[in-house]
């Protein structure tokens, strides 16, 4: 099995943004934690602050993953695109958030992502990555 991990703006600065928030480990670290975990599965890591690129790496995973892990961050709640993108592919996107969404500002409770997704997992930290992939396994 092959999942793609796709992370949305500002996610590289894990481990040094609002930590009380994200905590203090940068994804970098963490994706080798998760290929050690799941070495049963080849796991690829795409980053982009750009929406388009984040469209295009959706569409194109299509093609070469079995399944994408999404965390749009701050896209989530803004983009018709991400959500259309996701919407017009055939493998499962799970949605993912570190921070319970559903606790934070309100217009982080709208999701466009959500009704096209497999399924969304929120507030778990780091682990909801991990809970995303053992759900595709």
């Amino acid at each position: 099995m092959r999942i793609i991990i796709i992370n949305g703006p500002n996610l590289n600065l894990l481990g040094k943004r609002e930590p009380d928030v994200y905590g203090t480990a940068t994804f970098e670290s963490f994706f080798k934690t998760l290929q050690e975990k799941f070495n049963e599965v080849t796991l690829d890591y795409f980053q982009s602050n750009i929406e388009g690129e984040l469209i295009t790496k959706i569409q194109e995973s299509a093609s070469n993953f079995d399944a994408i892990v999404l965390n749009a961050a701050a896209y989530t709640h803004t983009s018709i695109g991400i959500g259309d993108a996701v919407k017009a592919i055939e493998i499962p996107v799970i949605e993912v958030h570190i921070s319970n969404t559903f606790a934070r500002e309100s217009f982080r409770h709208q999701s466009y992502i959500a009704p096209n997704a497999k399924g969304i997992i929120v507030g778990f930290g780091l682990q909801s990555y991990t809970l995303a992939i053992q759900s595709l396994i």
